[in-house]
């Protein structure tokens, strides 16, 4: 019999019109959306419908946004597969979306991770704002080479590794003149630079004033030991204790995502059937690089 593992999706999965066939159809899906709306004081739901991306796409609410349509894929599973969902025995989620597993897995409440998602968001926005600087994928080269190109393009600002996804896919976060350095650098080594459409340098010390807004928040939030094993980006470690996932979730903000290890974690705990629920596929195609002979099906509404 298959081990099953939940995977969630992180910032940058967003897209206009992601949940609303979900919401029309299942009423737990359209819950979540209702409730949503009183949290945050905004109508999330028109805004994931109808746009613009302009709005979506920022952090402040891409993050709601996409942890509120993760969980509503979730409620569609459950309502089209409740033997799926009542199976899982392990989860993670990239970066935002280790708050979905950790809901999903009983350690905090739907309220109490939305409240923290959007002060999240909104500081991580203006850590961004206060600070200019940018994401970018470098493909086909390996960690000690880009390690190199870190340690050449600091010499134009910050700049360092920000998430090991898979082989042949490790992303820097920096400066943006140390990205567009970095990017330079990375062509003439034979790799393949992709600037991402985010607002700054997430995971790197540049977003460090946010990791206190997130504290007080994690403070306030009602965290239990999860009833599933979860995965940490930070160490690709499983945490029980309350208070060791908060300092984690604070820790993930300017630390690099383990991605890979976490992954491979999973792996070596006996995984083999893996399910990411969210909007996009990004996770499928990383856990064709890590491992494709391992199954991943996505659940979303696209």
């Amino acid at each position: 019999m298959s081990k099953i593992a939940f995977l969630f999706p992180g910032q940058g999965a967003q897209h206009v019109g992601m949940g609303r066939k979900i919401a029309e159809k299942y009423p737990r899906a359209k819950a979540l959306y209702d409730d949503a709306a009183e949290i945050l004081g905004y109508d999330l739901a028109r805004i994931c419908c109808e746009g613009p991306a302009s709005d979506l796409d920022t952090t402040a609410i891409s993050q709601p946004a996409i942890f509120v349509t993760s969980l509503a894929c979730l409620e569609m599973l459950r309502a089209d597969s409740p033997d799926v969902a009542l199976s899982c025995e392990m989860a993670a989620g990239l970066s935002l979306g280790e708050y979905t597993a950790l809901v999903f897995a009983g350690a905090m409440s739907f309220e109490d991770g939305l409240r923290v998602v959007q002060r999240r968001g909104q500081a991580m926005q203006a850590a961004a704002d206060a600070t200019p600087s940018g994401m970018v994928s470098l493909l086909l080269l390996d960690r000690p080479k880009i390690e190199e190109l870190c340690l050449a393009a600091s010499a134009a600002g910050t700049i360092q590794i920000a998430n090991f996804l898979c082989p042949g896919n490790i992303v820097v976060s920096g400066t943006l003149a140390a990205c567009e350095k970095i990017a330079e650098l990375a062509e003439q080594a034979g790799g393949k630079p992709v600037p991402l459409a985010v607002a700054g340098a997430f995971h790197t010390e540049i977003m460090k004033p946010a990791d206190v807004q997130l504290t007080e928040a994690l403070t306030g939030a009602d965290i239990r030991s999860p009833e599933i094993p979860v995965v940490s980006n930070v160490d690709a470690t499983v945490h029980t204790d309350p208070d060791d996932i908060r300092d984690t979730l604070v820790r993930q903000v300017v630390s690099p995502v383990l991605w890979e290890d976490s992954v491979r974690k999973m792996l070596a705990d006996g995984v083999d059937q893996f399910y990411e629920i969210g909007p996009g596929k990004v996770l499928k195609g990383l856990m064709k690089r890590i491992d494709r002979k391992v199954e991943c099906q996505t659940v979303n509404d696209s």
